[in-house]
């Protein structure tokens, strides 16, 4: 089972972090979005991953090409040019497949793009700039229990602001930017049967979320996994800020592997 991962986007929305770098490679500590996205993956057994390129997607292609010299420590020979990888990381095992998808192609058709290096049945898909410690193996299980075309993870949006409770003008309790309890949005952390693939097109206008998801609702094709855990997406420059907070205080509750 493969995981596609979306990171072809333009990423206009986090200002001047994206004028350099694609969105799915601004770091949460030392390493990109995207690192920690296919972390999570990992964690569960999961480690075959086709990523979407579009805008700067040559930045994330070079970032795997050099992968081991990004994230180890190392030894040059400057004489014969050798390199000795000092400290590696043998927990990575991933397999990562990298797609130039087109610069302005919608959603629908990167995915589409991709079809040739995917397994035969059930495949998955994430957007690249979404972290939650959902798990993934009941994600797949549920999934693989109702048949239906595609399992989107639903989650709670995360409040802007602080909520706080009170009675009689005094404050009972205060939470800063808590998880809602109002709605699900879409999450990522999809789980799909390949017939899904068969409404899309290679076309650069043919989106996702816009025409097929909406046509499989009406059809009763897609599924709920609730996930009332954590989730956020790096969305704009606040975000950048608060994961990292978080992931700087020990307090990333997406970091699910040891």
């Amino acid at each position: 089972m493969k995981t596609i991962i979306l990171a072809g986007g333009w990423g206009s929305r986090l200002g001047r972090l994206a004028d350099f770098i694609p969105k799915p490679m601004v770091k949460i500590g030392n390493k990109p979005i995207l690192w920690h996205i296919m972390k999570i993956y990992s964690h569960y057994g999961y480690n075959e991953f086709v990523v979407c390129c579009g805008v700067k997607g040559d930045i994330i292609k070079d970032y795997f090409y050099h992968f081991d010299r990004s994230n180890n420590d190392f030894t040059i020979d400057l004489s014969n040019k050798e390199i000795k990888i000092d400290n590696k990381d043998n927990k990575i095992n991933w397999k990562v497949t990298l797609v130039d998808t087109g610069l302005n192609t919608l959603k629908g058709g990167r995915i589409k793009r991709v079809e040739k290096y995917l397994d035969p049945g059930i495949n998955m898909l994430t957007y690249g700039d979404g972290v939650s410690d959902v798990d993934i193996n009941k994600l797949v299980e549920f999934h693989k229990s109702h048949g239906k075309t595609i399992t989107i993870t639903g989650v709670h949006p995360p409040s802007r602001f602080g909520d706080l409770s009170e009675a009689n003008g005094k404050v009972i309790s205060f939470q800063e930017k808590p998880q809602t309890s109002k709605g699900l949005i879409n999450g990522g952390f999809m789980v799909f049967n390949n017939n899904l693939l068969d409404l899309l097109t290679t076309d650069e206008d043919c989106d996702f979320e816009m025409g097929p998801l909406e046509e499989l609702a009406k059809l009763g094709e897609i599924m709920v996994y609730r996930h009332d855990g954590y989730w956020a997406c790096m969305d704009h420059e606040r975000d950048v800020a608060t994961l990292n907070k978080l992931y700087n205080s020990n307090q990333a509750v997406w970091k699910v592997w040891s």
